[in-house]
């Protein structure tokens, strides 16, 4: 079993920043993509940014310039950087992970919790 424990998130002003951080733990063998997944209010969920285990990025147009994605492969880790906040970054950001794990062998989806981004003009 594969658990992403998030934390960061918060209360942000308008033109602020804060910082997203999540951590995988469990029976993990690869951890393939990770990445962010935030949901505002009516809204369907949508990828914020991933990361691919070689550092490859991608990012949604509403964000690029403003937010950045690490990751920390010894550490299980990503963290998401986001500056310039806006009010519609407002939503709920959720950790993703694409994990093969062992045993028995197989590629798994996992998902944080979810935590709360409010950002206020």
């Amino acid at each position: 079993q594969v658990q992403l424990v998030e934390s960061g998130g918060g209360l942000g002003q308008a033109g602020g920043s804060l910082r997203l951080s999540c951590a995988a733990s469990g029976s993990i063998l690869i951890i393939n993509a990770m990445g962010w997944y935030r949901q505002a209010p009516g809204k369907q969920r949508e990828l914020v940014a991933d990361i691919t285990s070689s550092g490859r990025t991608n990012y949604v147009d509403s964000v690029k310039g403003r937010f950045t994605i690490y990751r920390d492969n010894a550490k299980n880790t990503v963290a998401l950087q986001m500056n310039s906040l806006k009010s519609e970054d407002t939503a709920v950001y959720y950790c993703h992970a694409d994990v093969t794990v062992f045993p028995p062998l197989r590629s798994i989806e996992v998902w944080g919790q979810g935590t709360l981004v409010t950002v206020s003009s």
